[in-house]
């Protein structure tokens, strides 16, 4: 019987829900200790199963929210997201109530609040300015706290209670949680896809050579201490590669898996080398 996976009830932007199955199939088995490096909105997380789970994302507003969630009761959480729905009179179409809550968001900061704007926003995104107020522009005519998401939020709460949430620098997270034969996954930023989580400009560091490297060092470190990781990855992207990362992984004898998804909405073996992602996963076991 398949498995049946459970989505984030936030669209995060360069979530793994569409690919889960694929990136999992390679995960190993009867983990014991599960750290999600670079968590997003916890698609991996609540749909892998280890005996301790630990997510970590420098984005400290979404662990906020995902701190939230585990908090409260489901009824809790539902009512507060209704009652606010209504009080804000928040719909596809009245941007001037868009307006208004998001600019008490930005006054007072309460993370439930914020994840009710994100359900309004423009592609559901988290963006923010360099003062860390929301910024995201309204998404009219297609973003509300519909019926999928509500079953989406129902389902995944009940994922969400047992894993313990930081936000760390990568460089600066603890990672004496991992011991022999557990198991890391990252999922950072795309040194060569230039998403907006890339530059920097959204309230949270950037993304360059310095970090990949950086990453890859750690990686090697967690390898020589017998831990397992698996690393997803961009190779190929629109004419571009990522030498950093092919040489790494070639250098060390890492494994590369190949990932069908396509960023382009188009086929994923396009006719047109220039539109082509080449997605991968690679582990050290």
């Amino acid at each position: 019987m398949a498995k049946e996976y459970v989505k984030s009830p936030m669209n995060y932007i360069g979530n793994k829900f569409r690919i889960i199955d694929q990136i999992q199939k390679w995960f190993p088995k009867d983990i014991n200790t599960m750290v999600d490096l670079f968590c997003g909105g916890c698609d991996v997380t609540i749909n892998t199963d280890a005996k301790n789970r630990y997510a970590n994302d420098i984005n400290y507003h979404l662990v906020e929210i995902l701190e939230e969630f585990q908090k409260y009761s489901t009824d809790y959480i539902l009512g507060y997201i209704d009652g606010r729905i209504d009080h804000w009179h928040l719909s596809k179409t009245d941007i001037e109530a868009y307006k208004a809550f998001r600019q008490y968001y930005n006054e007072t900061k309460n993370p439930l609040d914020l994840y009710v704007l994100m359900c309004y926003s423009f592609n559901y995104q988290f963006r923010f300015n360099s003062n860390h107020e929301y910024n995201n522009p309204f998404g009219k005519n297609r973003s509300s706290f519909n019926k999928t998401m509500r079953e989406n939020l129902i389902k995944s709460l009940d994922k969400l209670t047992d894993v313990h949430f930081t936000t760390s620098q990568f460089q600066d997270y603890d990672y004496d949680v991992l011991d022999t034969g557990d198991f890391l996954y990252a999922d950072p930023p795309y040194l060569i896809t230039c998403g907006s989580y890339n530059d920097g400009k959204r309230g949270f560091t950037g993304w360059g050579e310095k970090e990949e490297r950086d990453l890859y060092g750690i990686l090697d470190d967690l390898d020589n201490r017998g831990v397992n990781f698996a690393l997803s990855n961009v190779i190929e992207h629109k004419g571009k590669t990522n030498t950093i990362l092919k040489d790494w992984y070639k250098d060390r004898g890492y494994h590369l898996h190949n990932i069908k998804f396509d960023y382009n909405n188009s086929n994923y073996q396009a006719r047109n080398k220039e539109n082509v992602t080449k997605e991968i996963l690679i582990t050290n076991y």
